[in-house]
């Protein structure tokens, strides 16, 4: 199992960030998009995410590259539920975020060398 991180400080920007946007594209080499949805399996991002495995994170003005891994394990679903009911305390949006049908697209990211 591939056990690189990100750095502390991306990590932390993230975390502070109120949105980060997600790059994705429809192939490798196809012009890419950003989108700050989370919808659910329809989502363009995710459909694209999970075809090419690939793409970026976007946060004040710095692009991470990052490969996108599937996570069936409940445990890690449910901290990174946590971790958004914690992000986005008192926002409407968040119940919708954790809605049931929704979890089972979390996706892990992984650092890419860019």
């Amino acid at each position: 199992m591939d056990t690189a991180t990100f750095p502390d400080h991306v990590l932390e920007r993230w975390r502070d960030e109120r949105e980060v946007r997600v790059e994705t594209s429809a192939q490798v080499d196809a012009p890419a998009h950003r989108t700050i949805s989370y919808r659910d399996a329809t989502a363009r991002w995710y459909r694209e995410a999970i075809a090419t495995r690939q793409g970026a994170i976007v946060s004040g003005g710095d692009r991470v590259p990052v490969r996108f891994e599937s996570v069936a394990d409940e445990g890690r679903i449910a901290a990174c539920s946590g971790e958004l009911a914690r992000k986005y305390a008192g926002d409407p949006a968040t119940a919708a975020m954790l809605r049931d049908e929704v979890l089972d697209t979390t996706l892990e990211l992984r650092p890419i060398d860019s």
